[in-house]
């Protein structure tokens, strides 16, 4: 798939002695234009839908909601043509071809698995659920009803990580042995909260720490042993925690909180140097490559995304552009984000 990618626009990486050609961040191509059903309209949904018919070609048509009298105010903000009272009249909608899960985690298998026996495409919002089993049985009904199913981990698919791809696989930082990553923010306790609340699967692991430790994962794999020290809020999910991840030639931390304001940066470092992806890693950023030599000195350079600017919630679009690729070419899951090891890090 990859293989398939146009160039998008061209950056140099500039270093203290010369200029070095940069990598390319190439655009996903290839899949026609889609039509989409919301299940679960939110925040998330509202920024998912303003993305795609803003920065794509990929219309969303209809929304679904427990709430007719909410699906039908979403559809009337973001100029959707049609609203249902109920997920099951959305997944039966004819014209809609692929779903995308906005529920809270807790619902993304249910919903998931709702859309896939009505046999439409699915991107599940991260985590793509609760358990590696759960993961597991979305993804074998996908294969069985010979749809496609995904999860939203939006990163993998933004034009930043693809340059980062790229450098990991011309090997310049040498023999990766530390990655790094956060997020946390300070969030009120609120018991009821989905945050909070257990019946919705809450907490910071669920929420936040998926970031750090599936970019962990895009860089190093799952690892080999791992280890993890926090704290419980009062309703019982982790409000804090502290993820150590051992490879056989590598060490890796992941740190998120729902109790304070973390750097929300990342850090890949090897034995040529090192990469640092600015705040907030996750979405549309930058980042700057070190590279130390004892004959050379050191050499700097930076990337900064100019695309999204500041609106990089619009980068929600790359992953449906993705997506839209995939099915096209009768791919059964992501390339660069395949289901074992979506399983894995859930």
């Amino acid at each position: 798939a990859l293989a398939s990618l146009a160039i998008m626009c061209h950056t140099r990486y500039v270093t203290g002695v010369a200029e070095i050609p940069m990598p390319t961040p190439r655009r996903w191509i290839g899949g026609r234009p889609m039509r989409w059903g919301i299940l679960a309209p939110g925040t998330i949904a509202g920024s998912f839908v303003s993305a795609v018919h803003t920065r794509t070609a990929h219309r969303i048509v209809a929304v679904g909601s427990r709430s007719l009298e909410r699906g039908q105010s979403f559809a009337h903000e973001h100029g959707i043509d049609r609203a249902y009272g109920s997920y099951g009249q959305l997944v039966e909608d004819p014209e809609v071809e692929a779903i995308y899960v906005a529920a809270p985690h807790s619902a993304h298998t249910e919903l998931a698995l709702l859309a896939i026996s009505a046999g439409k495409h699915v991107l599940v919002e991260k985590p793509i659920a609760t358990s590696a089993g759960d993961a597991s049985r979305i993804f074998d009904a996908a294969a069985r009803a010979g749809v496609f199913a995904m999860e939203a981990m939006w990163t993998r698919y933004l034009p930043q990580s693809d340059i980062i791809r790229q450098l990991l696989g011309d090997h310049i930082l040498g023999e990766i042995s530390t990655v790094a990553a956060d997020f946390g923010f300070a969030a009120p306790f609120m018991p009821q909260h989905r945050l909070f609340d257990p019946a919705q699967a809450g907490g910071a692991l669920f929420d936040a720490g998926v970031y750090p430790i599936s970019f962990i994962s895009s860089v190093l794999g799952p690892p080999a042993e791992l280890s993890a020290v926090g704290s419980i809020a009062a309703t019982g999910v982790d409000d804090s925690a502290l993820v150590s991840l051992k490879y056989p030639l590598a060490v890796a931390s992941a740190t998120t909180s729902l109790r304070s304001w973390l750097p929300v940066t990342a850090t890949i470092a090897g034995d040529n140097g090192l990469i640092e992806i600015d705040r907030e890693f996750f979405r549309p950023s930058g980042f700057k490559v070190t590279l130390i030599s004892m004959s050379t000195g050191v050499s700097v350079g930076e990337w900064k995304d100019v695309e999204f600017g500041a609106s990089r919630t619009d980068g929600l679009s790359c992953q449906v552009d993705a997506f839209a690729q995939f099915v096209a070419q009768g791919a059964t899951e992501s390339p660069i984000h395949p289901h074992s090891e979506v399983i894995a890090i859930v």
